[in-house]
């Protein structure tokens, strides 16, 4: 008889490879012929709602490892929602307007000039739906379940008449108007920009100081006194009309050789030594409030510059004398405004200067720099020249610098309702919890939000003028353009003439002739995503609002979370989240920004094609997410092997429950052992630990508490002793069908708690298990804990210390292996003292301790001198060669090796199994 096959070894068509790359896709395309999602949403209809809300990225180019990142965790989130008692919909989505895709087709030689406005909106649309598809493509590669086949896309009929709807509630209610005033211009796009289209990059600027005589001193100051300026945009002293003082502040009039300047008194001895002033007295004082309204001279043009007071001045920085330019600063609008001076803006929408600036008309504003500067030179104005780098607003899509330029736009207010702005964002959850000021503070600091666009794709700007130029923006307008946008597309905007567009018989006073004129802006792109809480959420059946969850980006705080909620608020009173989580941005293995430049660019397909999605899933699993993540190869071998030994663990677990049926062989906890009784416990604390995390969003503590289960518990513990039981007993000794038991419920529980991170791999292991009626583990719920009172406590605390105990033993043998005294542990007895107070916990019945300890024979000793023995941290361990021959069946020492003459090579033990069971 061969002996080995008398034992019940594991039995699994579970591959210990998962050869992810080429299996991933074939389970997909599984779940695709099933239709998984449906079959999700079915099975959870009549459960409460959870609704994650998905924030839209912009449809061009390849996903990188932030795209990634962001919607890994989204999928996460709702595929343990919809294990855990809730209805979780996931609707995808696209922002897909705005000036990206107006630029690739041009690099792409696509010829404006030659087709009209409408035929080139149609090719922007065709490019964004071919970018959409690729980037589904991936999406799905990475395992992200949703509604791809019914996405939303911001350029949808159906979602533009919502957007005008929301333009025209946020209208109706006072809340839009258009206006003359400074705002974010970038030459290089030709537009208006957003804050939230400004992203902050070093730049070398020049600094001047500037000289500006006195022309009437009201009685406060002499002739022959000047004001003191500093400013790092000489280009704009041609449109300077005033100087701003603090009315607060002490002003002082200090005299250095032959010339007096007014500057702020707590900045003299700044500006001494910036100056570099070798003498210097100061001659009068002077408080700010007493300077209003005194006019110096424009150091260049025969034109007033008049003194006002503002209370954005400060004393940081500079002379405490501000060059205000109302058409290039929005402090210095609104100061000039409030002494009726109006913007001049002498530039134009290239950055060009105009003829309203002589001497430089035609010269783009940066080398207008350097002319400006001579100029005021020449005129005997410049004080001092230097340069210098700093922090400098750029437009996010060109990477160029942007100026502030005063245009007539279309704006929000924020004023209007800022305050109930920030009340829904006091009844926000975040996380983090920062997250709420940093959003409250910005929404308490941000101006007007600048909406308008110069640009031909996006969303139109549903506003119409009479032959008098007076704005025509009702209900009726609105309503009408709303329903032509749902029906044919915004495109029609572009396709017909303002009096087709407005309803049928339309008459305006101010247009006696009939005729009518429509706006030609776009609307911001921000303002597309930022009403998707109507678009989508209340336009669909299958969506509810307000969701629950937004989740985004960090940069969102100024973005999606910003746009969204002011769009909300304005028209519902309410925010459209009740909780925020956001996430940092992805890195390099050095902290930087990943650039295809530096050559430091990690992209998710190629990790996938090489390791699958489920490493790249598991990795994300594995990060702080909330703070700024990095990302190296490394990290995906690191995740590699924690994820060869989840998998090994599982196909362990499914091998050795083969034979097992629960509904038949079943051992209840109190019928098991000890040790059984003690992983069971541990099983349910990882459950407990495991949905708490889920729930509180903490990924990494669901990563590391599996893996150290797998690892602590399961590998290291429970495994190793469950071979001298389930390979050697008969199928059905009480021993091993209650490490079945456990090892099945293991099983099962950890298969379900993987799934949202790992579902490639968990729905892989749940098609080989036995005896579950789901055609899906995706199909299924959570496990619930299974607390055992206070019999799980003692528990606990008897196994804490005989873990203590065996890590002792453990070390203790492996100083026996170094030492030759023995090869394997089953080579071994072990003799343990232990202290006094500890004496007792080694004789218990339930537990068989040579087998707890993977030795052949253990004693528990009271000599507390023991020769040759180890003291260590718990016990006192004397490791020798245990006495007996090795079992040919068991490989265990034993004395009773040879008692049976019919199988004489074999334990007694071994030889009643085989005799009972294998005659």
């Amino acid at each position: 008889m061969e002996y080995k096959d008398t034992l019940l070894m594991p039995k699994t068509d579970f591959p210990m490879r998962g050869n992810l790359p080429n299996n991933e896709p074939k389970m997909q395309e599984e779940w695709n012929e099933k239709n998984i999602y449906q079959q999700v949403q079915e099975r959870t209809a009549n459960r409460p709602w959870f609704i994650l809300h998905d924030g839209p990225p912009y449809a061009n180019g390849d996903l990188h490892m932030g795209h990634a990142l962001n919607k890994v965790l989204k999928d996460f989130i709702v595929r343990y929602k919809s294990m855990s008692g809730f209805h979780a919909p996931y609707v995808p989505g696209w922002d897909t307007h705005g000036l990206p895709i107006e630029q690739a087709l041009v690099n792409k030689k696509v010829d404006r000039k030659k087709m009209s406005t409408a035929e080139f909106r149609k090719m922007c649309e065709e490019y964004a739906l071919q970018q959409i598809d690729n980037q589904r493509t991936q999406f799905k590669r990475l395992g992200v379940r949703g509604d791809w086949d019914n996405p939303y896309i911001t350029l949808k009929p159906e979602f533009e008449s919502r957007q005008i709807q929301v333009f025209g509630e946020m209208a109706k209610k006072g809340y839009i108007y258009k206006g003359l005033k400074p705002v974010y211009w970038s030459p290089s796009s030709e537009t208006a920009l957003a804050e939230a289209e400004i992203e902050y990059q070093d730049k070398k600027s020049p600094s001047i100081y500037v000289s500006f005589p006195i022309k009437d001193g009201k009685g406060v100051l002499d002739h022959d006194v000047k004001f003191l300026i500093w400013t790092t945009t000489p280009w704009t002293i041609p449109a300077n009309l005033g100087i701003s003082v603090h009315p607060k502040f002490t002003y002082a009039v200090v005299k250095v050789q032959d010339e007096k300047f007014v500057v702020a008194k707590d900045l003299v001895e700044y500006l001494a030594n910036e100056l570099e002033w070798e003498e210097y007295s100061i001659e009068k004082e002077i408080q700010g409030v007493d300077l209003d309204r005194i006019v110096a001279s424009h150091p260049i043009y025969d034109r007033d510059s008049l003194v006002m007071l503002g209370e954005h001045v400060t004393a940081d920085a500079g002379t405490g004398c501000v060059h205000t330019a109302p058409g290039h600063g929005e402090d210095d609008f609104y100061v000039s405004k409030q002494y009726g001076i109006d913007a001049l803006s002498p530039i134009d929408d290239r950055g060009v200067m105009t003829e309203e600036a002589p001497f430089f008309s035609g010269l783009f504003y940066e080398d207008a720099n350097k002319a400006v500067t001579e100029k005021l030179k020449e005129v005997g104005a410049l004080q001092k020249l230097s340069f210098f780098t700093h922090s400098y607003p750029h437009d996010w899509r060109t990477k160029k610098p942007v100026i502030y330029r005063a245009t007539a736009q279309w704006f929000a207010s924020i004023e209007s309702f800022r305050n109930d702005l920030l009340d829904a964002i006091r009844t926000t959850t975040f996380t983090p919890s920062w997250g709420e000021t940093r959003l409250f503070n910005m929404v308490r600091d941000r101006g007007d939000w600048c909406i308008s666009r110069q640009r031909v794709w996006g969303v139109p700007i549903p506003v119409f003028y009479a032959e008098n130029g007076e704005v025509i923006l009702t209900d009726e307008t609105v309503s009408h353009v709303a329903d032509l946008f749902r029906e044919n597309g915004s495109n029609i905007w572009f396709e017909r003439s303002a009096k087709e567009l407005l309803p049928e018989g339309f008459t305006h006073e101010g247009s006696p002739n009939g005729e009518f004129t429509k706006e030609t802006d776009i609307m911001d792109v921000w303002f597309d995503s930022g009403t998707t809480h109507q678009g989508v959420l209340e336009e669909r059946d299958d969506l509810r609002y307000p969701a629950d969850l937004y989740l985004e980006g960090s940069d969102q705080y100024r973005g999606w979370f910003n746009s969204s909620l002011t769009t909300s608020v304005a028209i519902n009173g309410i925010a459209p989240y009740k909780g925020i989580l956001s996430h940092g941005f992805t890195l390099d293995k050095n902290g930087r920004k990943m650039s295809k430049s530096l050559g430091n660019v990690i992209v998710p397909s190629k990790v996938i094609n090489q390791l699958g999605a489920d490493i790249v899933r598991l990795w994300v699993s594995s990060v702080d997410y909330t703070a700024d993540v990095r990302v190296s190869d490394s990290n995906f071998k690191q995740v590699s092997e924690v994820y060869r030994k989840i998998r090994n663990t599982i196909r362990f677990l499914h091998g050795n429950v083969a034979d097992f049926n629960p509904a038949t062989d079943r051992v209840a906890f109190d019928d098991m052992r000890a040790v059984d009784q003690y992983v069971y416990v541990k099983l349910q604390d990882l459950i407990e630990e495991v949905l708490t995390a889920y729930e509180q969003y903490a990924f990494p503590t669901v990563y590391h508490a599996i893996n150290n289960f797998c690892t602590g518990v399961l590998s290291s513990l429970y495994l190793d002793i469950a071979k001298d039981v389930v390979y050697i007993e008969a199928a059905n000794h009480p021993d091993r069908r209650a490490m079945q038991s456990v090892m099945h419920d293991t099983l099962i529980t950890l298969v379900k708690l993987i799934t949202p991170i790992l579902p490639h791999t968990a729905d892989e292991m749940w098609k080989n298990i036995q005896y579950v009626e789901e055609d899906s583990v995706q199909l299924t719920d959570m496990p619930e804990a299974d607390h055992k009172g206070e019999g799980a406590d003692k528990l606990r605390e008897r196994f804490d210390n005989l873990m203590d105990i065996r890590d002792d033993i453990l070390k203790a043998l492996e100083e026996a292996r170094n030492a030759k005294v023995i090869g394997k542990s089953l080579e071994a007895k072990v003799t343990v003292v232990l202290p006094e107070d500890q004496r007792g916990i080694l004789q218990a019945e339930d537990i068989d301790f040579a087998q707890f300890f993977i030795v052949s024979e253990f004693e528990e000793s009271t000599d507390e001198k023991l020769s040759n023995a180890l003291k260590l941290d718990h016990a006192t361990v004397l490791v020798e060669p245990a006495e007996g021959e090795k079992c040919e069946r068991c490989w265990t020492i034993s004395k009773t090796v040879g008692e049976d003459a019919e199988h004489s090579t074999l334990c007694t033990r071994c030889a009643t199994v085989v005799k009972e069971n294998y005659a």
